[in-house]
């Protein structure tokens, strides 16, 4: 009875959304099916895990994110540039500077609201900086 509601939780569509905000979206880089990588199995329950969040969850409690991209999507592009334990690091990295302290990072103004802009490193980028 447990797994049953445990893969129901997981792999369980929604019947209505209410649009309650920027952070419920998926954005572009992650709804494109083609430029997903190849995952291991940890990062594709990791996948599930997020993408129920943003289906679900997201729009029962609403959006809180002080960051764009917000830090499940942060998580998912990062656990899809770097492997999912560089990405899951880099996610909890985030998570733990979700907070509407001032800290100093660049802004992007969306509807009219301030957000902190911190988009996930690429794994390119890196590959360049290191040489």
């Amino acid at each position: 009875m447990v797994s049953f509601l445990v893969a129901f939780c997981l792999l369980g569509e929604i019947g209505y959304v209410e649009p309650w905000g920027k952070d419920a979206h998926i954005s572009g880089a992650i709804a494109q099916e083609e430029t997903r990588p190849t995952l291991s199995l940890f990062a594709k329950v990791a996948e599930q895990c997020i993408l129920f969040h943003h289906r679900v969850l997201t729009h029962i409690d609403g959006p809180r994110s002080h960051f764009r991209p917000s830090s499940s999507t942060y998580m998912l592009e990062a656990i899809y540039a770097h492997g999912f334990f560089m990405g899951y690091i880099l996610g909890c990295d985030r998570l733990l500077r979700e907070n509407s302290d001032p800290w100093h990072y660049r802004t992007k103004l969306v509807d009219g609201q301030l957000y902190k802009w911190d988009p996930p490193p690429r794994s390119d980028t890196r590959r360049n900086l290191k040489s």
